[in-house]
């Protein structure tokens, strides 16, 4: 039952626990798993029915069920219209306060998350803020999605913040190789190489070993920026520790290429001295046009 929900088969799920409802009753896990099964496969409507027969047949839904029925409403809400998302979200948590069921830090990821998917970071943000009212505190998860978040809004600042709250916070270790390795990605894909050096940097005073993809990502961003010295020097420093990197000649970015400078010649200002022996040449000029030449003597 539990490969199926996770494959997104439900209905086989579903049918199989009526069929052997018998020999094996139901319990409130089972309950759950069948309604993220139906979430998976995206059938919101289909797991908010079983939601319902479950509490007609006296069952308690958990936590986890109602997270996988907001990640669901948030998910089809980010595919057909982004705007409805808070209202969406709105009606699960009203539901759960409803039903009873606490909100728990999961329930906040589903949501920062989906928010920061759709680039609404200050939202998240607020969300952020807001967790201990509700007695949640902020996991690895919450700090890695939303630091990836404000890199992407270009917020770097307060991208760095974020990871030194994430270290404060006791998470530290979860600051690997691919955590550092999904920053850079998106540094260097809105074009801030110099800060996804100095995250770079901070990778390795975290005794993080960068491997051949982050050498490779770096030295092709710097090479696009022209900065051929900087990509030289992080291939000789992956040589030096071994790495299998190859140079290569990266394309260099038409908007970082050296253009030749274009000399303009500058007329240069006249004088007034200049000015008024060009005026006296002149009129010398015209006077000798009207000098008359003397007559032929014409022969009687």
């Amino acid at each position: 039952m539990e490969k199926l929900c996770s494959k997104g088969f439900a209905s086989y799920a579903e049918k199989m626990v009526k069929d052997l409802a018998r020999e094996f009753f139901p319990d409130e896990g089972m309950c759950d798993l069948l309604i993220r099964g139906w979430c998976v496969d995206g059938k919101l409507e289909e797991a908010q029915r079983l939601a319902g027969e479950m509490y007609r047949g006296g069952f308690e839904l958990g936590v986890g069920a109602y997270n996988a029925m907001l990640d669901c409403a948030c998910k089809l809400c980010r595919e057909k219209d982004p705007f409805r998302l808070h209202s969406e979200a709105e009606k699960v948590l009203v539901e759960m306060e409803y039903r009873g069921v606490p909100r728990n830090v999961e329930t906040f990821n589903v949501l920062i998350t989906n928010l920061c998917k759709i680039r609404k970071t200050e939202d998240a943000l607020r969300l952020f803020r807001s967790m201990g009212e509700w007695g949640c505190y902020p996991n690895e998860s919450t700090f890695l999605v939303l630091s990836r978040s404000l890199y992407q809004a270009a917020r770097l600042e307060e991208g760095d913040e974020m990871i030194d709250r994430m270290r404060s916070a006791g998470y530290g270790e979860f600051l690997d190789k691919k955590a550092y390795y999904q920053f850079l990605r998106i540094l260097c894909g809105i074009e801030r190489i110099d800060h996804a050096l100095s995250v770079f940097a901070m990778m390795k005073a975290d005794g993080c070993v960068p491997g051949v993809k982050t050498y490779d990502l770096l030295m092709e961003k710097l090479g696009a920026h022209n900065r051929v010295d900087r990509a030289n020097a992080l291939f000789n420093e992956a040589k030096s520790r071994g790495l299998p990197v190859i140079l290569k000649d990266y394309a260099v970015d038409p908007r970082y290429l050296k253009k030749k400078r274009v000399v303009k010649s500058v007329k240069k200002r006249e004088t007034l001295p200049e000015k008024m022996a060009r005026k006296r040449s002149r009129l010398k000029q015209i006077r000798l046009s009207f000098v008359k030449k003397p007559k032929r003597m014409m022969g009687r």
